[in-house]
């Protein structure tokens, strides 16, 4: 390189000016290449070390797979744990993790096939619950948790069966909860609970209460907070009401009025019995005698959705 500079005359002078810019140039050039090898191998050596490549490494060796189905079941393990690593540090005194049927899952699915989802759930609140058991005694504890937790769930986007708060949160005979869902019922308290959002099982006075309470003059979305049940729905249960009613008030056998309506027999007679025994204020009473009249006979379009 030194002896290019020294050769004498302007022109060689020039040249091998340019041929050291250009040697220079490419001694540039290969450093950059080299530091920057040697970052990414840096970051790659302090990547391979964290625990997801770690879990990524065995499954791909103990299940002989890709680096692209390994790094799906990761991507599966966090969707499936992820909420117990997250929440367990911020549990308070009393609350616990849970396990849950997604709100979403469909009643006619069976529980083993359904999403569930895990929930915080508030078993005891200290002082609050003492106080009711104190003052009020068990049950009235036990039904005040049951609310508690039926709500908590709820809002998390989940359904509690009877079967979860009897036999894993409660600790009590499904039959003792059956007889505090009454005396909840009784005072006009309906519960968030699988049975009653999906209309399963034998849970139907929660329609009833919903029938009342449209009788009696309250709105489509008042009803729907009360009894924890979309507007549509709510919609839904009127409709079959009215239908019910005037088909009953045309002579109607009652298991054609199933039929045509595609509601059980018992719903029938318990819509028809309550148009009966619960009173109506003037502007419902207005409403039902106008459905009457432009309805002499009524066709089913389609059966209970939620």
């Amino acid at each position: 390189m030194m002896n290019l500079m020294q050769i004498p005359g302007k022109r060689k002078e020039g040249a091998a000016r340019l041929e050291f810019a250009r040697y220079a140039a490419f001694y540039l050039i290969w450093r950059f290449i080299m530091i920057n090898n040697t970052s990414l191998q840096k970051w790659n050596r302090l990547a391979q070390k964290q625990l997801d490549q770690q879990f990524i490494n065995e499954i791909i060796k103990g299940l002989q797979c890709s680096p692209f189905e390994a790094q799906a079941i990761l991507e599966s393990v966090y969707s499936v744990y992820a909420p117990y690593f997250e929440t367990s540090g911020a549990l308070k005194p009393g609350q616990l993790l849970f396990q849950v049927v997604s709100i979403e899952a469909a009643p006619n699915t069976p529980l083993s096939e359904c999403q569930q989802t895990t929930v915080v759930l508030t078993l005891d609140a200290g002082h609050e619950d003492l106080e009711i058991k104190q003052h009020q005694g068990i049950a009235e504890l036990r039904r005040h948790r049951m609310q508690r937790l039926a709500h908590e769930a709820f809002q998390q986007g989940s359904l509690l069966t009877v079967e979860d708060l009897a036999n894993r949160l409660l600790n009590c005979g499904e039959r003792t909860l059956s007889r505090d869902l009454s005396v909840l019922r009784n005072q006009k308290i309906i519960l968030p609970l699988r049975s009653t959002i999906k209309d399963m099982g034998r849970a139907i006075s929660h329609r009833a209460l919903i029938i009342e309470q449209w009788l009696q003059g309250k709105e489509y979305e008042q009803i729907a907070q009360v009894t924890h049940h979309s507007i549509p729905s709510v919609q839904n249960y009127v409709s079959k009401f009215k239908r019910i009613v005037a088909l009953a008030k045309q002579d109607f056998d009652i298991h054609a009025i199933s039929f045509l309506v595609k509601v059980s027999t018992s719903l029938a007679l318990q819509y028809y019995q309550l148009y009966d025994s619960a009173p109506a204020v003037p502007h419902r009473q207005k409403e039902l005698e106008s459905f009457f009249k432009k309805n002499e006979v009524i066709c089913s379009r389609g059966g209970d959705h939620d």
